[in-house]
């Protein structure tokens, strides 16, 4: 093959190869990126903590109340900064709520570190407050005017999100929350999905999404 010949297709070769490292390397677009964390089947990418229930049924995690101890369904990865997106249901009364930043004690349910994003669909409970375990306090509220928001016994649509030391929550379409903590916790930990203590926990869990936004 003549040189001419040879140094044209090396030069398409080339260009192939550059075209396709720049596709590959596009940021993508806010929304394409986010990951499912529960596939609908198990609960594969979760690790139960404490004692309590925590099935999956008909395609959603079920988590029941059996002891009167706290009990955690936390991810088996860490997030510092992220979006999450899910879907629960009160099926009946009992406290619950998205963890994040969180650690436990080796072997128990006892918080060493994090906060939540409050679930409980009694009215004036702060469903979409921040509250720190840890520190047993709350954070934030939400506007006394949205406390009637949540919805019990149907699904409720939850969107959260940590970015640095700034909290941020949608319940239902309904901005609850938008708060820069002076004082955070934890840069980094698992998400957990909440039993309270009591027994009487009852809650159900779906569509759960996350998009994670850390930067180490």
């Amino acid at each position: 093959m003549a040189i001419g010949k040879r140094l044209c297709l090396f030069l398409s070769f080339a260009a192939i190869a550059v075209a396709a490292y720049a596709q590959s390397a596009k940021p993508k677009l806010p929304g394409e990126d986010w990951v499912s964390l529960f596939n609908g089947e198990d609960l594969s990418g979760w690790v139960k903590v404490g004692n309590e229930s925590w099935t999956v049924e008909n395609g959603l995690i079920h988590g029941k109340g059996l002891t009167k101890d706290y009990g955690y369904l936390e991810t088996d990865k860490t997030y510092k900064d992220f979006q999450l997106a899910l879907r629960f249901k009160c099926v009946a009364d009992g406290n619950s709520g998205v963890f994040f930043h969180s650690a436990f004690k080796p072997g128990t349910a006892d918080v060493t570190q994090g906060m939540q994003f409050e679930i409980d669909c009694t009215m004036m409970h702060h469903t979409g407050g921040v509250y720190a375990e840890a520190d047993g306090h709350w954070v934030v509220w939400p506007a006394p005017e949205n406390e009637s928001v949540v919805r019990m016994g149907e699904w409720n649509d939850y969107l959260v999100e940590v970015t640095g030391n700034r909290y941020r929550s949608r319940l239902n379409g309904v901005q609850m929350v938008d708060f820069t903590d002076p004082k955070p916790g934890a840069p980094d930990g698992t998400i957990a999905l909440q039993l309270h203590a009591g027994g009487r926990g009852n809650m159900e869990f779906k569509d759960i999404w996350i998009r994670d936004l850390s930067h180490r």
